[in-house]
């Protein structure tokens, strides 16, 4: 048996995740559940909401250094690996990936 990498089990996160948005939000859509079921669905869906928006920056993040990678502007840690910085907010709403200086 193959052993899952890192990479395959976050992508299967985030689709279990989405799919789990996808049911809460038609489970709410039918108009069949209660008050209190619905609180406890979007409390769960701002949770998987979260989590997504999570996995998605990084990913995005991951893009950017590969894409930086192709233009010769990777800088790389001891472990060779890219250095990077998580997206920060800027102050004006928009969010940036800048990588570090070797």
């Amino acid at each position: 048996m193959e052993k899952e990498t890192n990479s395959n089990k976050q992508e299967k996160n985030f689709e279990a995740a989405f799919a789990r948005l996808e049911e809460i939000l038609e489970k709410m859509n039918s108009g069949a559940v209660s008050l209190d079921e619905s609180l406890l669905l979007y409390e769960e869906a701002d949770r998987l909401i979260a989590s997504c928006t999570q996995r998605l920056n990084d990913a995005e993040r991951r893009i950017e250094v590969l894409i930086k990678n192709r233009q010769g502007d990777l800088s790389l840690d001891p472990n060779q690996n890219p250095k990077v910085q998580n997206f920060s907010d800027s102050g004006n709403g928009n969010s940036t990936t800048k990588l570090m200086s070797p």
